[in-house]
């Protein structure tokens, strides 16, 4: 049983881990590096390495220590930021789940849509631009609609087409005479 699940009734919450915990430790240097004062301590870093050029004579080793100081802390940042941005993005798209799925008329199809390939992306995208079309031409646009009408309306029109095409070939041929 995983520790985040609970009775239906009881509110879920974090683990509670007296261990090494990565992801608390990624948010909180992300925290810290995303303050104005790390920003602060930053340009004051450059600030010095300026400074300290004349010293140094410019020589290769004076330019050698910030290039390797910024790539490594560049290179190590990427991770740390990534890391809490997946976590962000999740926590996102769970919440976005619990709102389609409660909403009544939504499409649950588009639950975890975030997971589907890119194929289907994009054949829910043009159902989207197909409903924001017939929205804009609507005298109500205010009215709640769901991508699902959308599908069902253009399976109508393609029945209505297809009947309109066994109609005309069946119509009895005009008299020209």
């Amino acid at each position: 049983m995983s520790p985040y699940t609970t009775d239906s009734n009881q509110p879920i919450s974090p683990r509670p881990d007296k261990r090494f915990n990565f992801s608390l430790l990624a948010d909180k240097i992300t925290e810290l590096t995303g303050s104005s004062r790390a920003f602060g301590l930053s340009a004051a870093l450059i600030i010095v390495w300026i400074i300290s050029g004349p010293f140094f004579h410019f020589s290769d080793a004076w330019q050698l220590a910030i290039n390797s100081t910024t790539s490594i802390v560049t290179f190590l940042m990427v991770f740390l930021i990534q890391k809490t941005q997946n976590r962000d993005s999740r926590a996102v798209h769970l919440k976005l789940n619990e709102l389609l799925a409660a909403m009544e008329g939504a499409s649950n199809r588009l639950i975890n849509a975030e997971d589907l390939d890119e194929e289907a992306l994009h054949h829910i995208y043009r159902r989207f631009q197909t409903l924001a079309e017939t929205s804009n031409a609507e005298v109500h646009p205010t009215l709640s609609h769901s991508v699902e009408e959308i599908e069902h309306d253009q399976i109508l029109q393609e029945l209505d087409a297809a009947l309109d095409t066994t109609n005309a070939s069946n119509a009895p041929a005009p008299d020209i005479t």
